[in-house]
């Protein structure tokens, strides 16, 4: 076994994250952000959904500190591990994966960073919002405070949900 596999786990410890990774991604997916939120049904749209719901939950299990730093790693290998798969399925060859997967962990980071500030109040969400969901798209005002008030609800609706609870997959509701 090796030195990373020892500290993070194989795919043993990342199959225990299934359910909780199925659950962001059905989240991530769910009509009313395409439809009321006006978030673009696209891929790009749809990754950058994905990717902020895992925001949320990665900020959640940042919470519980050193007992929580492991489901975090886990987590992020998963969704490293299904973008890289989805890129391959459509065609993109193996010579750029590597790059396209490098700018989507970059920009799941700057999400992180971003809704991380806003929602500690020392930022403003529906701007992390517009500049995360939206991309080029100019979104309305009422897509942009649907989105943000949407995911603040998200947000709130994770804090009293353990551990345990969020790894089985519970979710709070959209």
């Amino acid at each position: 076994m090796t030195f990373l596999k020892r500290i993070f786990g194989g795919d043993g410890e990342r199959a225990r994250l299934a359910p909780l990774y199925d659950a962001i991604v059905a989240a991530g997916r769910a009509p009313t952000w395409y439809r009321e939120g006006e978030v673009p049904d696209t891929l790009d749209g749809r990754f950058d959904m994905v990717a902020a719901i895992l925001s949320l939950v990665l900020l959640r299990l940042e919470r519980e500190g050193e007992r929580g730093r492991a489901e975090c790693v886990l987590l992020t290998e998963t969704f490293i591990d299904d973008m890289d798969g989805t890129l391959r399925q459509i065609g993109v060859g193996d010579f750029v994966v590597g790059k396209h997967v490098g700018r989507m962990i970059g920009a799941l980071g700057g999400r992180l960073a971003a809704f991380r500030e806003a929602l500690q109040g020392e930022g403003d969400l529906e701007q992390a919002v517009r500049r995360n969901l939206f991309r080029d798209a100019p979104p309305s005002a009422r897509a942009v405070t649907f989105a943000s008030e949407g995911l603040r609800r998200f947000h709130g609706g994770l804090a009293p949900l353990g551990p345990e609870r969020l790894l089985a997959g519970e979710l709070p509701a959209l």
